[in-house]
């Protein structure tokens, strides 16, 4: 037996070892130790991989694009914005108009004057953005966070904000949801 094929043997007999003894493992038990015997089978080659980091930082290479479009041009109507990192983006006049900005980050960003009409904000994280004077029409704020959210002005006229967060925010002359205007 060669050295290569006896190192894959014994790293395939730690490997089994280790996992047998992680799968006896709970926390009321001792652990138990049970391995079968390693078999001899034809050698694996393995290609090297990168690690695959969580689910939820795997950049999405579409989103990366219509991100770097949004911040260029301010114009990204419609696109697939979910679980972007806005935060402290300059998006003041952008039109975003029934974008999905699904669990987006855009604390602190500055989107007055932005359209918004239409656009899907569920679970985004606004804490601190400026949207004076933004167009919320019919926007879907469920599950939102727009603690200390600069609301002035803004149109929230038929909004879903079930669930939203509104702790210490502005609603100087803001359309609210019914339609009615919020005085201070």
């Amino acid at each position: 037996m060669n050295k290569s094929t006896s190192n894959r043997l014994f790293f395939l007999a730690s490997t089994a070892t280790f996992l047998a003894f992680a799968a006896g493992c709970n926390n009321n038990e001792p652990p138990q130790v049970v391995a079968d015997p390693p078999q001899v089978a034809s050698p694996v080659v393995q290609q090297p991989t990168q690690p695959v980091p969580p689910v939820a930082q795997v950049p999405n290479q579409k989103v990366s694009n219509e991100v770097s479009r949004l911040l260029q041009t301010k114009q990204c109507a419609g696109c697939n914005l979910a679980g972007a990192n806005l935060q402290n983006a300059d998006l003041e006049d952008a039109n975003l108009q029934g974008a999905d900005l699904r669990q987006a980050n855009l604390q602190q960003a500055d989107l007055e004057k932005a359209n918004l009409q239409g656009a899907n904000l569920q679970g985004a994280n606004l804490i601190n953005a400026n949207l004076e004077k933004a167009n919320l029409q019919s926007a879907n704020l469920q599950q939102a966070n727009l603690q200390r959210a600069d609301l002035e002005e803004a149109n929230l006229n038929k909004a879903n904000t079930t669930g939203a967060n509104f702790q210490q925010a502005d609603f100087e002359d803001t359309i609210m949801p019914d339609g009615n205007v919020r005085r201070r």
